[in-house]
């Protein structure tokens, strides 16, 4: 048959075909898809236009040599498929419904109307398989982002090997428009990258050497040498293509329900118009078994669950492709309804409201010691430990520290350093380590965290160190309450003064500091207990997971977050953006409305149709218009959860190139005018030098001359 038969059914299996990423996904046009049919829609217009030439023909032949062909041609796929299920024992299926609808206006010589019936179906296939396509395009260019190979360094040359065989510790090379094939850290070389597969970001990136970078980004401009840190197997990339391929098992429970719905419902149809052709005759003395019938006809044509059962999962297919295009990977429809319900967003703050990096912030000396001495002594002795606080204060220091004359170092848990460096005592850590050695000291609380320094027991200042708060931070709070989100909650395991400010600062309406692990879930589990409505926990730490877990929507970082954060969350944010939290939110809840405007929509419409179909104020074609229209409408407003979100991703990513050609642009009159400024005041004080050159000259020679004649009349 014409390549248009590769349409499926409108059953509860249409769904499994369309979310199938496994399968090749072609590119075509609407124009592609539309034109195998339309010598067949010609066909059946003159057809129409010629009908009682057509009727009036021998035996009444000439309708059926036009109407038969185009009706098998149009309706094959549908009436093998309800032979099919027949033989396999499912009979009641919407393959049958409209198959007997047909049959049935055949054998009462409505044949334009029983070719209508079939022939519009295909045509709606038709929109539907374009509409599953662009939906699926975002999906698509995730699964476009898998690198081929891998140019593993072996000696001195590059040798070209699939990446899932290049073993951690190995060196491999990308070359500018190359794919990155693993994680690793960059050894060599720096690159303007392109991440925008993994964070929908569309400005490239600067990567240097020390730098960590993911597989899926592309290298632009320079050569890198990377060492691999993960096999492909736990790869940034990887995660993202199982997610992708797994979010099509979980379904929503409206999915579920639509799918028991279409079980019971098409059985339930069949015999009602059975009822419908057989009964009103046995009873009505004027009744016509030909009138009710065509009416029975009227009720099964109309009743096709096609537009309900196509159209909800695809737009839950929709918001799930639509969320990945902007960064954010939701692993399936069901964790969309979850978060159009939420109502109680909890967020830990190291690497989620906060960038995750300590930095040296200010510097105080007490008792007469320099700067530069007192975070010399502090990195001496911190550089022997693994400890965040200390590696920041290590890294801050920027000369080239010997701790050769570094001896008797120990750490003392949960306090901090203790140690000879040359023959005095340092000590280096938090307020209670000071009150343990009896160190007098003027301040305790600093507001934020701090190393305290004493040498020989005498108290030399402190060094404060400060994770910053996201750019997006605030605004993502600010959304999350634009969009009706109740409370806002931080939980933290870092002190009660640090925890204070960033809530402060954040404007979140609750926060508890000093949590371990468990405690965090015993908030969570406070918080599920107390409120009826959803509760989203955002996290990135491998502390985080048992809360990701218990939380009703877990959603995790997925740039710097840990492999058990991600794989427990039900929602992963590539951009490791906060605001992404409330975008996720909008997209949950658009593709729901859609959903349900579907299913209003069609039970409205189908329902008001049967009962004129039964009353007999509706004909057979008004049936058919009504069903197909229906689908189509449906079809095209579930393609708006996708749509919706590429519009959304296009507008911000042309923000970002705007606003970064404005910064640029700022930066370039900025420059232009203090070269302006400062030729200005060259020429100026150049101006002002040989003026006063100038003037100097002339006092000098005034003075000269008057010293001279002064010299002259005293010799006379």
């Amino acid at each position: 048959m014409s390549n248009h038969n590769h349409s499926h059914c409108c059953s509860c299996h249409h769904e499994e075909n369309h979310t199938d990423t496994n399968q090749p996904i072609q590119e075509s046009s609407l124009k592609q898809e539309i034109l195998p049919l339309l010598p067949v829609i010609i066909i059946y217009i003159l057809g129409l236009i010629f009908y009682k030439q057509l009727q009036n023909s021998a035996y009444g032949i000439g309708q059926y040599i036009v109407f038969i062909p185009i009706y098998i041609y149009s309706g094959w796929t549908v009436l093998t498929s309800a032979g099919k299920n027949i033989l396999k024992g499912r009979i009641f299926d919407e393959n049958l419904l409209m198959t007997v609808a047909t049959l049935a206006a055949i054998a009462i010589h409505k044949l334009p109307e029983a070719v209508a019936v079939m022939l519009f179906y295909q045509i709606g296939e038709t929109f539907q398989e374009y509409s599953v396509k662009c939906s699926r395009s975002s999906i698509k260019s995730l699964l476009e982002i898998r690198p081929d190979y891998a140019n593993l360094k072996i000696d001195d040359s590059l040798q070209k090997v699939s990446p899932e065989t290049v073993a951690v510790g190995s060196e491999i090379v990308v070359k500018p428009g190359e794919k990155i094939p693993l994680d690793g850290e960059i050894i060599s070389g720096n690159s303007q990258v392109d991440t925008s597969a993994l964070t929908g970001e569309s400005i490239p990136r600067n990567f240097t050497v020390g730098q960590t970078i993911l597989a899926g980004m592309v290298s632009q401009t320079g050569v890198l040498t990377i060492y691999v840190t993960k096999p492909f197997s736990e790869s940034s990339i990887s995660r993202i293509l199982e997610l992708v391929e797994t979010a099509k098992t979980k379904k929503s429970k409206t999915e579920r329900f639509m799918t028991t719905f279409a079980r019971y419902y098409t059985p339930i149809v069949v015999f009602i118009s059975l009822a419908i052709a057989l009964l009103p005759p046995l009873f009505i003395s004027d009744a016509t078994y030909a009138d009710w019938i065509n009416r029975a006809l009227i009720v099964l044509v109309v009743s096709c669950p096609c537009g309900l059962v196509i159209s909800i999962p695809l737009g839950y297919f929709g918001g799930v492709g639509g969320a990945a295009k902007r960064g954010i990977l939701v692993k399936g429809s069901t964790f969309l309804d979850d978060l159009a319900r939420i109502k109680t967003v909890v967020f830990d703050k190291t690497g989620t409201l906060t960038e995750g990096k300590l930095q040296v912030t200010d510097i105080v000396t007490k008792n007469g010691l320099t700067k530069p001495y007192l975070i010399e002594v502090a990195a001496k002795v911190e550089s022997l430990s693994n400890h965040p606080i200390a590696q920041a204060v290590y890294k801050y220091n920027s000369r080239k520290i010997d701790n050769s004359d570094v001896s008797e170092y120990q750490e003392i848990a949960g306090c901090g350093i203790k140690a000879k460096v040359g023959n005095k005592t340092v000590i280096a850590g938090g307020d209670r380590l000071l009150h343990l050695e009896d160190i007098q000291h003027d301040i305790c609380d600093i507001g934020d965290t701090a190393v305290h320094l004493a040498v020989d027991s005498k108290y030399v200042g402190y060094i404060v160190i400060s994770d910053q708060i996201k750019l997006d931070a605030a605004r993502a709070i600010k959304s999350l309450k634009n969009l009706g989100v109740e409370k806002t909650v931080m939980l933290t395991g870092d002190n009660q003064t640090v925890a204070q400010r960033v809530a402060e600062n954040l404007g979140l309406d609750s926060y508890e500091a000093e949590l371990l692990p468990e405690d965090k879930v015993n908030a969570i589990e406070k918080l599920l207990y107390r409120n009826n409505r959803k509760v989203a926990f955002v996290g990135d730490g491998i502390n985080d997971a048992p809360v990701i877990a218990r939380a009703d929507v877990g959603m995790a970082m997925g740039s710097i977050g840990s492999d058990a954060a991600i794989e427990t969350a039900d929602v992963v944010i590539m951009t490791d953006a906060p605001s992404k939290v409330a975008e996720a939110i909008q997209i949950g809840r658009k593709t729901r409305r859609i959903v349900w405007q579907n299913i209003g929509f069609a039970i409205g419409v189908k329902g008001l149709f049967i009962l004129l179909g039964i009353a007999g104020l509706a004909n057979i074609w008004e049936a058919v218009f009504a069903d197909v229209g229906v689908a189509l409408i449906a079809i095209f407003n579930s393609s708006r959860a996708s749509m919706n979100a590429k519009v959304k991703s296009q507008k911000s990513k042309v923000r970002e190139v705007i606003n970064a050609k404005v910064k640029s642009q700022k930066s370039k009159v900025r420059e232009v005018i203090n070269a302006k400024v400062k030729s200005q005041k060259s020429k100026v004080r150049e101006v002002i030098n040989a003026k006063v050159k100038s003037q100097k000259s002339k006092v000098r020679e005034v003075i000269n001359a008057k010293v001279k004649s002064q010299n002259s009349k005293v010799k006379s």
